[in-house]
């Protein structure tokens, strides 16, 4: 099987929808040898900075010399980044021979008349095969849907069960209300383990601390109030945390405060648990961390940032971000977004700070949210919205705009991460084209 076949076979697979359970998942698994039960995970969840948050942890144990495997989704960059051992994407002939081995499972699953997995349980499962087969050290695996149902919740070997803020998100599918939501996330906390949370609001911290006293687990809280910023910026910031100093960040941003302290939190756990960690490998990990699409800085002239605010929390958090880093500036949003998302208060958070709004349809055609009711929606809180029929004419109208002597605007692409990838190639393709005129 080739790479594109295999992508065939799983685009075929994307057709029957994602569903909540383990038990398909338990039964993939199993005919695969059950490579989960031979890994030990640190396994995160969240709404919003589970990925910056897998992003510095597994950045840091690499430095630390353990080979470390990190599952993440969504993607921005390519389908590849799914999978990744020290930050180095699964190759297409990796990917093409896991395929292959779930192929077969399923093939043997469906002649014993049990239920077919679902696309994402077939990507967990690969990524499982994938880091037993690189003998990985430690996973640092992300939550698809929620946590208690989720594909990735089919691990037991969990030695840290971290989470990200928490906040209103798949209202209807993970839960009712925030805490139903944060009771089915808090299904990740396995007995025994170590649990590192964001600062949470009092309902979410109630449940957490529940759940891991029901599992007899310790309970510590990142404290992002005692972090001491050294320098801040747009594109990175310098601080200190605790026993942790004068460390750097090039992610900006801030919600990075909680994220990076949630981190650093996870770290002091894993030292408790024996594992070697020198404040060195903190230091580099953190400065080598990268993680595209959470407030990342493209280009300086014009200022071009994407950010993947698909949500009422993630908006509030980058318009803290463009308030402190751009007062005055003239801002120009591009903004994509799911119609299942909360596009009504993320436009109402952001579009009044925007001078101009450019609104665009995402490649799931499926799931999109029209760019021309976006761009009424946005039409209530800045006069100047207009729907465009590409990312690329987005991108180059507001260039554009910059370059008719407007220096003083910075660009904002956000809303969903699926677009972010896509407006990331059209700017740096631009860049090389203005440097060979």
């Amino acid at each position: 099987m080739t790479y594109k076949e295999a992508r065939v076979y799983l685009d075929e697979m994307s057709k029957y929808g994602s569903v909540l359970g383990l038990n398909t998942i338990r039964g993939l698994l199993h005919e695969l040898g059950d490579p989960q039960d031979d890994l030990k995970f640190i396994h995160i969840a969240g709404t919003n900075g589970k990925g910056s948050v897998l992003a510095y942890t597994s950045t840091i144990l690499s430095e630390a010399g353990c080979r470390t495997g990190r599952y993440v989704s969504p993607t921005v960059m390519s389908y590849l980044e799914k999978i990744q051992v020290d930050g180095t994407w699964i190759s297409e002939s990796d990917f093409a021979q896991s395929v292959e081995k779930i192929k077969e499972a399923i093939a043997s699953l469906k002649a014993k008349g049990e239920p077919l997995p679902t696309l994402f349980e077939a990507e967990t499962a690969m990524a499982f095969l994938y880091f037993r087969k690189m003998h990985c050290d430690m996973v640092v695996l992300e939550t698809g849907l929620g946590g208690e149902t989720d594909a990735t919740n089919i691990v037991n070997n969990t030695i840290c069960a971290a989470f990200a803020t928490i906040s209103v998100d798949h209202l209807g599918v993970i839960g009712d209300t925030l805490e139903e939501i944060a009771r089915t996330k808090s299904g990740i906390i396995k007995p025994g383990c170590a649990v590192v949370s964001a600062r949470q609001t009092d309902v979410v911290r109630n449940v957490l601390k529940k759940k891991a006293e029901e599992k007899n687990c310790s309970y510590v809280e990142a404290e992002p109030e005692k972090m001491k910023i050294l320098t801040d910026s747009y594109d990175g910031i310098t601080f200190s945390y605790k026993e942790f100093e004068k460390m750097h960040s090039n992610l900006a941003g801030q919600c990075q405060r909680e994220n990076l302290a949630t981190a650093l939190e996870i770290v002091k756990q894993l030292r408790t648990l024996g594992y070697e960690i020198p404040d060195e490998a903190v230091r580099d990990g953190l400065a080598k961390t990268v993680w595209e699409g959470r407030f990342t800085c493209l280009r300086k002239n014009p200022v071009f940032i994407i950010d993947g605010a698909h949500n009422e929390d993630a908006a509030i958090k980058l318009r803290m971000s463009i308030e402190r880093y751009f007062k005055g500036k003239g801002i120009q949003l591009i903004m994509g977004v799911f119609q299942d998302k909360e596009y009504e208060k993320i436009t109402s958070i952001l579009c009044p700070l925007a001078k101009k709004v450019y609104t665009v349809e995402l490649p799931n055609k499926a799931r999109t949210l029209s760019a021309g009711k976006l761009a009424d929606c946005a039409r209530k809180y800045c006069e100047e919205a207009e729907a465009k029929d590409s990312i690329q004419s987005a991108v180059d109208s507001a260039t554009a705009l910059c370059g008719a002597g407007m220096n003083n605007q910075v660009i904002i692409a956000c809303g969903s991460l699926s677009y972010l990838g896509e407006v990331k190639r059209i700017v740096e393709e631009n860049r090389k084209i203005e440097k060979s005129e």
